[in-house]
């Protein structure tokens, strides 16, 4: 039976292979930071990858690993409420609730859990979710999974959520999903016109900050903070995995009561095993240093400005916007595949993103600035940028 599937299957492959949209998988020879090796080549620039705060390879959450390691263990071998709870654990969930505002933490093996696990626990049949088009694919999934009914609103357009809230005025209740920031575009939602809606129309709040929590708002509490809406918006997930650290695991955040039903019947927590000691405790580590120290935030707004500037001034074109994820608008899919490879070759490590990642017609590079990286790194890597265009 193999046989027949194996054609099907080498076909689909050779038809993305054809299409141009292969993904191939670069290997880095050294630990994540401003600068890796790619394969067996030299070190080059890294600016791909979600390591925002530069924290990927820092010496204190290594240090924290390590001891978590002869503290806890490798591993729990369990689900949370089986034995696969320690002390950490406890510890990482009080913590991001102190930081993020919030009454209470459910941590996951990763956002993707998180979300996979938050809507069908929540509600049922007689209740509406209605999702922002540009939604996370964690956030896709996770709405499919559940019996409400799905209504999408146009990308952060607030006329199109209020004929939405209007249409599912029938539902029991309303939840209103959207990511903090949209990671293909770099673009906010704008979060306090929608808390406004959602109250003007009796509906609850969820928003994914995956792409924001530790350096987006004044303190890096993540796009609420920056909105002024954290005691207004009923639910965050995000993830460990990218500012915090940028190991693995997630978490949904929010009111104390959803938290509490997430642990009694939320599936992928329910049986997925608990989060490493080590990763636990350098998630730890990183919210102490976050809480005590602005250094790496005013660093990546810093950086991500003379980025903005100096591409700006030297002719491309850059959606608008201040987060530090940067796309580089080239429009052809093959030109941006080929000048993320002449940028490789300049020493800069990119990667470009084309259909069905974003639409036709509107492939980039999509850039994305450290705290790790210097002054001398940005002004490189716009250098090649122009250098590389040249060549085009």
């Amino acid at each position: 039976m193999y046989g027949e599937l194996k054609n099907d299957l080498l076909k689909t492959i050779g038809e993305i292979r054809e299409a141009g949209l292969y993904k191939s998988e670069r290997v880095i020879g050294t630990p994540q930071n401003a600068a890796v090796r790619v394969g067996s080549g030299e070190e080059v620039l890294n600016f791909c990858a979600n390591n925002y705060l530069g924290l990927a390879d820092h010496p204190q959450l290594i240090e924290a690993a390590k001891k978590a390691l002869d503290d806890w263990g490798f591993g729990m071998a369990s689900v949370r409420f089986i034995c696969g709870t320690q002390e950490p654990h406890k510890e990482l969930e009080r913590k991001l609730s102190e930081f993020l505002g919030t009454e209470d933490t459910i941590l996951y093996s990763s956002c993707f859990d998180a979300n996979g696990g938050l809507f069908e626990t929540l509600l049922g049949a007689e209740d509406a979710i209605i999702s922002d088009e540009l939604n996370h694919a964690s956030i896709i999934d996770g709405v499919r999974l559940s019996k409400a009914r799905r209504f999408r609103y146009k990308n952060r357009d607030m006329d199109d959520l209020e004929r939405q809230l209007k249409d599912s005025a029938d539902a029991r209740y309303r939840l209103i999903a959207t990511d903090g920031v949209f990671s293909m575009d770099g673009y906010l939602a704008p979060l306090d016109e929608i808390c406004d809606l959602a109250e003007r129309y009796n509906a609850l709040v969820m928003v994914d900050d995956s792409h924001a929590v530790g350096f987006t708002g004044p303190t890096g509490r993540g796009t609420p903070e920056l909105f002024g809406v954290q005691d207004r918006v009923d639910i965050v997930t995000g993830t460990l995995g990218k500012a915090l650290g940028g190991a693995s695991g997630g978490y949904t955040s929010g009111r104390r009561e959803i938290v509490e039903l997430l642990r009694q019947r939320s599936r992928p927590y329910l049986f997925s095993n608990s989060l490493a000691p080590s990763i636990t405790a350098a998630a730890i580590a990183t919210l102490d240093m976050l809480s005590n120290s602005s250094d790496l935030l005013v660093r990546l707004r810093e950086n991500t400005e003379l980025f903005r500037r100096r591409m700006t001034e030297e002719g491309f074109d850059l959606l608008p916007g201040e987060h530090p994820i940067i796309p580089v608008m080239i429009g052809d899919a093959a030109e941006a595949g080929r000048l993320a490879d002449l940028l490789l070759e300049q020493g800069i490590y990119v990667i470009g993103f084309s259909y069905p990642v974003v639409p036709h017609g509107k492939a980039r590079i999509r850039t994305q600035m450290s705290a790790a990286h210097t002054t001398d790194d940005v002004n490189r890597a716009v250098d090649a940028f122009v250098a590389a265009r040249a060549k085009m």
